[in-house]
């Protein structure tokens, strides 16, 4: 569908190829490092590319694990669980993750969001008192959609619980 991108072999055309993929998105160091490694033969060349993007700030693992964790929990309403898994994946340092993750934990309330989201799965089924029949049905993918977005087992079978007033099976898991 897409040509092959040509393959570079100046480090302004490293860096400016570097500086459009930032102002489209912002990357971890890891994911910048193999963008710029499938557009350049040379590894040295990437090397330097990227020591100076991170002496220039323009990458921070650190301001990068922030904001993604911002994002998704704010927009997305995904839980640590989740994040961290999606962090990890773009190969973004533990302690980085740990932290930005401990500063989202001052700030929000985990157990609202849950909450949140029951309350709205309920209304599209026609609220608590409509589930019926097919309500451990029901109940049971509730749970397992809040276990994919990366909330505890435990908090999603309290706030369940709570609503539904409904006893949810305890499965032992604690990360989907």
């Amino acid at each position: 569908m897409f040509a092959k991108p040509r393959k570079l072999e100046t480090e302004s055309e490293l860096y400016e190829a570097a500086l459009r993929a930032l102002s489209r998105r912002a990357h971890s160091i890891h994911d910048m490092k193999q963008n710029l490694a499938r557009r350049a033969d040379n590894r040295l060349l990437v090397q330097v590319v990227l020591a100076r993007l991170r002496e220039s700030g323009l990458l921070d693992d650190a301001r990068y694990a922030k904001q993604f964790t911002r994002y998704r929990a704010e927009s997305r309403r995904q839980g640590k669980f989740r994040i961290a898994r999606d962090l990890r994946a773009r190969g973004v340092p533990d302690r980085h993750i740990n932290a930005a993750l401990d500063e989202r934990a001052a700030e929000a309330d985990d157990s609202a969001v849950v909450r949140q989201r029951i309350e709205r799965k309920l209304r599209s089924y026609g609220g608590p008192h409509a589930i019926g029949k097919a309500g451990d049905r029901r109940i049971a993918s509730i749970y397992r959609s809040l276990l994919r977005a990366g909330f505890p087992a435990d908090l999603v079978r309290r706030e369940l619980r709570s609503i539904t007033r409904e006893d949810v099976p305890e499965t032992g898991e604690h990360d989907v």
